[in-house]
């Protein structure tokens, strides 16, 4: 099945039912608060953070969230993440467990000084 491709962050959250959307303006909201200044759009068919270079993604699927930043910050946060499926730079927080935003947020904030 192919995904539906979006012109905005706008489009690509709308898409989802109530409940989803809830999580991922969270999650828009926690990154734009860390990386003011920063580019918002579509890239790879997700939302995406850029400063130069892209910073963080992060995308709803059926039965959880994805967070891509990058192999370093996955590695830095590795104890913390060993409740979650992750792999080089991906992250995945079941929708049926609560979403874990303060450290969302500390690896979006290791991301900015990272770049």
């Amino acid at each position: 099945m192919e995904r539906k491709k979006f012109d905005t962050v706008d489009e690509y959250i709308a898409s989802y039912p109530p409940e989803v959307r809830v999580i991922l303006e969270k999650i828009r909201g926690i990154v734009r608060k860390a990386v003011q200044g920063a580019e918002e759009k579509i890239s790879y068919g997700m939302p995406t953070f850029k400063m130069g270079r892209n910073l963080v993604h992060f995308a709803a699927f059926k039965g959880h969230i994805g967070l891509y930043s990058t192999p370093s910050a996955t590695g830095v946060f590795a104890k913390e993440l060993e409740p979650y499926e992750s792999g080089k730079g991906s992250i995945r927080f079941p929708l049926d467990n609560p979403i874990p935003y303060d450290l969302i947020k500390r690896i979006v904030e290791f991301r900015v000084k990272e770049e």
